[in-house]
């Protein structure tokens, strides 16, 4: 059988052109390539060099396996470093899953720097799913999901990404314009616009509302944010969005932000990943990066 090392001989064989330059090369003694050429040429049965004076001269055999040495050699030595970078975390792909519209805008916002951090992991982003998010990471279509949810499932963990604080938006001039922080009371009034989830997954029904046994005058759910924003402008019903979001979206619209409660309502968002994957490297940095960014900006 032609081994790797048989393919590096014949080709520093013809780089050297001499016996004593390529056992320099390779880093053998003159007598240990002799030896291996031997050895080569005994086991395929057929000479690959003749001698030309003090050089060497490859026959038709051994340019036939000079033509699978400069062909194969570069791939195995690509795959050598593909395989060292996979094992150091520095090559990969990372299918990111999103569960929400703050999640993907807080993806977008430091996407970049991982990517520039990691330039040899290839990125996948998954908005959409047969089931759920957290079903996608058990049955492995994805690697990570970034979601402001803990569902307690085996084998999956979470890490905390960013920390911010929810807050209710209106128009400028509507009532509730003058007021310092809402309350449920308030809300109980209102038209509430909501992103199209379970209504079990809106913190401000099930944080703020429901231990007062309290429900907005009615829920209006929107696929749009930039619709949802528009409506609340022109007062066709109010919404809650993440600060740091609200601050990017609305600059131009004349909206105001309002504080839900007197110590307000805070959300986490989170990275669930299978437990095995937590020692992955670029992970790793995917949450390091997410989380240094976060400190660094106003979320």
């Amino acid at each position: 059988m032609i081994e790797h090392s048989h393919l590096k001989i014949i080709q520093a064989l013809h780089t050297n052109g001499t016996l004593t330059e390529a056992a320099n090369a390779l880093c053998l003694s003159q007598p240990a390539l002799s030896h291996q050429i031997g050895y080569l040429e005994k086991k395929l049965n057929i000479p690959l060099w003749e001698r030309d004076g003090r050089s060497l001269r490859l026959t038709q055999a051994g340019k036939l396996l000079l033509e699978v040495a400069n062909q194969v050699l570069p791939v195995l030595s690509q795959a050598e470093k593909t395989l060292e970078a996979y094992s150091e975390g520095r090559q990969g792909i990372l299918r990111i899953g999103v569960e929400c519209y703050p999640c993907f805008e807080w993806l977008t916002g430091m996407i970049g720097q991982f990517m520039r951090e990691m330039p040899e992991i290839d990125i996948d982003i998954v908005q959409k799913f047969q089931f759920t998010g957290l079903e996608g990471l058990l049955n492995h279509h994805i690697d990570v999901l970034i979601t402001p949810d803990i569902v307690k499932k085996e084998s999956i963990i979470y890490e905390i990404l960013a920390e911010y604080q929810l807050v209710l938006l209106i128009s400028a001039d509507h009532p509730l314009a003058g007021i310092q922080y809402l309350t449920p009371e308030h809300l109980s009034k209102e038209n509430l616009l909501t992103f199209p989830v379970p209504l079990e997954r809106l913190d401000i029904l099930t944080h703020f509302m429901a231990p007062a046994q309290l429900e907005p005058k009615k829920l209006k759910p929107i696929e749009s944010l930039e619709i949802m924003l528009q409506m609340t402008a022109l007062n066709r019903g109010v919404c809650v969005l993440p600060e740091w979001l609200a601050d990017i979206k609305t600059q131009n619209l004349g909206l105001r932000k309002i504080r839900i409660s007197k110590q307000g309502l805070y959300q986490k968002l989170l990275l669930a990943m299978r437990e095995p994957d937590k020692i992955i490297p670029y992970i790793r940095k995917f949450i390091a990066v997410g989380q240094k960014i976060a400190q660094n900006s106003p979320l």
